[in-house]
């Protein structure tokens, strides 16, 4: 078994650290606190991304190190780049590959499923950050600097998303509650919804087989719904009625934008929830095996999750840390 080094405990951190620790390796989940779950098989250290030094110490003699942080959402064009060239640096220094946690932006509006041969052709501030990410990432791999691999994943739900994602718990909640829910965008055109737990186990494959390396492989993926058709299996799982599901106006949008800087920077990547917006994961399946979780499992045990959650009368997580693993919730 291997040694391996996730930064970021938010869902995604999260959800890998519990898939390498059940398979039997070792986690050392990296934050700037030092917080993270508490489990056997995974040690929970402090450290800074920025801190090459630091988080060199810590991945030494380890196989792997795994990029699942994320800047505060309207801090992403200033952010990441620097985040990204210390991930490098670490993996360069201790010769442990990297797995980037990374999304779909950096493709922008296709009018098909998206696959990993598609051009990243964003033309938005985000979309161009996370492709020049992965693009330098590449070009340090192809040069025999490092080894990489990067994980691809539409939007987030499970157990622990809650601020990460849009079906979260600005969602759920009042779901549970048979209460009417507001979304953004459209509510029945065709969206592709990534299981957390199905985005562990990608990721701690990536980590540890060695045909991953090269490229960016979609996080394996139930056929995409509509946000009425998940929310209403939702209810379903919860026994509850199917709610009635509003669309957040415009208008309201905007006029939220001008006093939250991450709402506004949702206008660039709006087009997401306006028409189709499917990936296709079909080559992770094809190559590793990795089938994505049944709906109808997947959101019985949001339901659980959740419900436990609120039982113990849990803080919502409205304010994501930067740096911690967390953003808006488009992918």
């Amino acid at each position: 078994m291997g040694r391996h080094v996730i930064v970021g405990a938010g869902a995604v951190g999260s959800a890998t650290a519990e898939a390498l620790a059940g398979a039997g390796h070792s986690v050392v989940l990296v934050t700037r606190r030092g917080g993270g779950p508490e489990r056997p098989g995974i040690e929970r250290a402090a450290g800074d991304i920025l801190d090459v030094d630091r988080l060199s110490e810590l991945t030494t003699r380890a196989d792997a190190i795994y990029n699942c942080a994320n800047p505060r959402y309207s801090a992403w064009v200033r952010e990441w780049p620097p985040m990204a060239e210390g991930f490098l640096a670490v993996a360069e220094r201790t010769g442990a590959r990297l797995v980037t946690m990374s999304n779909l932006y950096g493709y922008g509006p296709l009018d098909r499923p998206m696959t990993e041969g598609d051009a990243l052709a964003a033309t938005g501030p985000k979309g161009r950050t996370r492709a020049a990410m992965w693009r330098g990432a590449l070009a340090a791999h192809e040069a025999g600097r490092v080894r990489v691999t990067e994980a691809r994943a539409s939007d987030f739900y499970g157990p622990g998303v809650t601020a990460e994602g849009h079906v979260g718990e600005r969602l759920v909640p009042r779901l549970l509650e048979g209460k009417p829910v507001r979304v953004i965008g459209e509510r029945d055109v065709p969206h592709s919804w990534s299981y957390i737990p199905d985005v562990g186990r990608t990721l701690a494959v990536l980590g540890t087989d060695d045909r991953a390396l090269g490229r960016a492989w979609h996080v394996p993926t139930a056929p995409a719904c509509s946000q009425r058709e998940l929310l209403g299996a939702l209810a379903r799982a919860a026994g509850q009625p199917v709610p009635k599901v509003r669309r957040v106006p415009k208008a309201v949008l905007q006029l939220a934008g001008v006093f939250s800087k991450d709402l506004a920077e949702l206008a660039e990547v709006s087009y997401q929830f306006e028409a189709p917006f499917v990936l296709d994961s079909s080559a992770a399946t094809s190559v590793f095996g990795i089938v994505p979780t049944p709906v109808g499992d997947a959101v019985a045990a949001t339901v659980a999750w959740w419900r436990d959650r609120l039982r113990r009368g849990d803080e919502p997580r409205l304010r994501p840390s930067a740096r911690e693993g967390v953003s808006p919730g488009l992918s």
